[in-house]
């Protein structure tokens, strides 16, 4: 044989197995829901909602229960794509330019990719649109989003791998048709289905079937949000359809979470638990988290202190994706995979600690909202301090301050309750920490800080660490940018002071 014709033939074996081992990793659907609660399924004990796929999910999945998100959307994308708390990437808010993902950033797609993924985003992305910060810029192939975001309900204007067209139908029926379309396009190549859906977000529609269901039961505003989580659950019915009728369903990770804490639902159930949405409660960021890997995983419960941080560790560890030697000690997460593989009982970062801190002070202000609605977590333990910034220049302005000043000063009344504000938006004694045990106490009502001192005065320690550690960073990434006016009254200069100490 010619020196080029087994040149030829050894190119062609290479090729073929580089082929075949494509072909041996799982495909991945990662669904993000937005603004459902942890209590919006029926399997979670909810009184009024029917949930029948969400709820086979549940049954055919490992289960995380005690799994963390961030309190509000912008940063819980940040955590899950890069692996690394939020702030370590400037994303502190919701807003412009707080929201921006730092563009330099090697987040999920990316990694995907370099192990032969064909990578999709549909839904919302909320990290960004502009220029670099576009999910197009950020490792995705395929893209299909909506022009008009949570506002278009039916017939909106999509923007489909840079094309707008106008299609008729509601939003997350279309959204859940390109998934399909994607992953049927994406044939033999292992593919990463990024499904984040605006429902049940605010402004609340949905079609009507979905709706009339709840009304009489709730009130109109309730009424369409649970229509939207019931939406919602029929089209994950028409996704595991799909991938049962194209025999992909035993090579497919199938990945559920929500984004945040309860929202409109608030008054209506929330599984026992304190807090909502932008609270520093548990009910502000504990999250559902359903991961099917059919003929893998056998379906069990996790009771390990698990987070969004862990996505990214995960799913490369899955793909066999190859973290680069710069990135991988710089990551707050850890690999799932002894949890998902093994329902047996076993020692994993047993001593991890979470750091929550729901951010969107006002712009030029981060130093002095260092306590202000504030966690740490470990094992069952809780350790809070929700309460507003002492700075009297941030009463000028909107924000989860205001809120807190508000039930300070009495109010019953706050964003997602109508009547329970002392509740779920509580506020803590100022300049003290209050600890909760979880598993006996998970409406947080007993503070334990005088019964246990030293874990309090240990955790707050931590929490110090982190902050004076990581601010720099967070400031240095835009973290505390925006809102000029606030800015040329001098402000700004906080972004250049030491951390709070007090």
């Amino acid at each position: 044989m010619n020196p080029t014709a087994a040149l030829i033939i050894l190119c062609s074996l290479l090729l073929q197995a580089a082929g075949e081992a494509a072909q041996t990793r799982p495909n991945i659907i990662f669904i993000l829901t937005d603004d459902q609660g942890y209590g919006d399924v029926g399997k979670h004990g909810h009184p009024l909602l029917k949930t029948p796929n969400l709820d086979a999910l549940h049954d055919q999945s490992v289960r995380f229960e005690k799994f963390y998100v961030s309190p509000s959307c912008s940063p819980t994308r940040a955590a899950l794509l890069t692996g690394m708390h939020e702030f370590k990437n400037g994303v502190t808010h919701t807003t412009e330019p707080r929201e921006r993902l730092n563009k330099d950033a090697v987040i999920l797609p990316q990694l995907l990719k370099s192990a032969g993924y064909r990578t999709g985003i549909i839904g919302k992305w909320h990290l960004g649109n502009a220029g670099e910060y576009a999910p197009s810029k950020r490792g995705f192939d395929w893209c299909s989003t909506n022009a008009g975001g949570p506002n278009e309900h039916f017939d909106p204007l999509f923007i489909m791998n840079n094309k707008r067209m106008k299609r008729q139908g509601y939003r997350e029926d279309l959204f859940f048709d390109d998934a399909m379309t994607f992953i049927d396009e994406s044939k033999g190549t292992p593919f990463f289905c990024y499904l984040s859906t605006y429902s049940p977000h605010a402004p609340l529609a949905a079609p009507e079937e979905f709706v009339v269901p709840f009304r009489g039961k709730v009130n109109e505003e309730e009424a369409k949000f649970l229509g939207m989580v019931a939406n919602l659950d029929y089209n994950l019915g028409r996704l595991m359809a799909h991938l049962r009728e194209r025999k992909l369903d035993e090579n497919t990770i199938l990945v559920f979470m929500n984004d945040n804490g309860e929202t409109h639902g608030l008054d209506v159930y929330n599984a026992g638990m304190r807090g909502s949405k932008c609270t520093i409660w548990q009910g502000g960021y504990r999250a559902m988290s359903f991961w099917k890997w059919a003929g893998k995983w056998q379906p069990h419960q996790v009771h390990h202190l698990t987070a969004h941080l862990d996505v990214l560790p995960t799913l490369c560890d899955l793909a066999g994706v190859t973290l680069p030697a710069d990135l991988a000690p710089k990551l707050d997460g850890y690999t799932l995979r002894p949890l998902l593989e093994s329902n047996q009982p076993q020692a994993w970062h047993d001593d991890r600690l979470l750091f929550h801190h729901v951010a969107r002070w006002p712009s030029g202000m981060a130093a002095a909202h260092k306590y202000a609605m504030a966690a740490v977590q470990t094992g069952n333990y809780l350790l809070v301090r929700s309460q507003p910034c002492d700075d009297p220049a941030c009463k000028q302005y909107s924000s989860q301050c205001t809120t807190l000043r508000s039930v300070e000063a009495g109010a019953t009344k706050a964003t997602y309750t109508k009547a329970n504000a002392q509740f779920h938006w509580g506020v803590t004694q100022h300049d003290h920490w209050s600890l909760f045990d979880l598993k006996h106490d998970m409406e947080c009502k007993t503070d334990l800080s005088p019964q246990k001192p030293e874990l309090a005065s240990k955790l707050a320690a931590s929490f110090d660490k982190w902050w004076d550690g990581l601010f720099p960073t967070m400031i240095q990434l835009g973290g505390d940018k925006g809102d000029p006016d606030l800015l040329k009254k001098g402000q700004i200069e906080k972004q250049k002071e030491a951390p709070s100490t007090r």
